[in-house]
Order: C-alpha cells, then structure tokens, then sequence
C-alpha cells in the first residue's frame, strides 16, 4: 500500500507522543499524549480535560520509547489514541478502564 505521506516531519508527526517525568521524593508520574493533543482542551457534557504543556510538554519521542517509561513509573496519565492503543497492546491497560472525552481515549495507571 502507498503511502500517502510526503515528508519525514509527517511521519513523525504521526508517530510522536510527548512525555513529562514528574518525581517527588522517589514517586515517579509519567503524563503523556499524542503530539497533536498537546495544548488542546477537550470538552465533552461536564468534563473539561486541559492537555497542557506544563502538565504533558517534555520530551517527544516515539509510542514505543514512551512505553518504556511508563512500565517503570509509579502513575501515568495518557491521553489520545497511538498511546492509549499502543498501553492496551502491551497489556499496561485494561481496555474496559479507557475513557473517551471528547472521542479522545483516556488512561490512568497506578502502581500499588
């Protein structure tokens, strides 16, 4: 199948996420979302979810370099599809535990 991509900055594009380590005191909190999230506020009936760059702007990098910090991280918070799909493939989320807000799917995980 073609690709209907024209640039190398599209395909990154579709396959970045950005990530945010935040730690204290040892607990590591791991925010992450899909590139073209970053920024945006989503609304859906009462919910407001604010994906801000101070909450989620560190790092871009690719789904699979985000895994890998996710699995070694106390939280993490996920938002937007490549994330979210690629969490549930590695098993790091239940699909029945996603949210949509905004048609955008959402993941918490917490390590007890």
């Amino acid at each position: 199948m073609r690709s209907l991509l024209t640039s190398n900055d599209e395909v990154n594009c579709l396959c970045s996420v950005y990530v945010k380590v935040h730690s204290f005191q040892g607990y590591v909190v791991i925010a992450v979302c899909d590139e073209e999230l970053l920024g945006k506020v989503l609304n859906e009936k009462d919910i407001c979810f604010n994906v801000s760059e101070k909450f989620f702007k560190g790092l871009k990098m690719t789904v699979e370099d985000a895994i890998d910090l996710i699995r070694n991280a106390d939280t993490a918070n996920l938002i937007g599809v490549r994330i979210v799909n690629k969490a549930i493939e590695e098993k790091l989320v239940h699909p029945e535990a996603v949210t949509n807000i905004a048609g955008i799917p959402h993941a918490q995980i917490v390590k007890l």
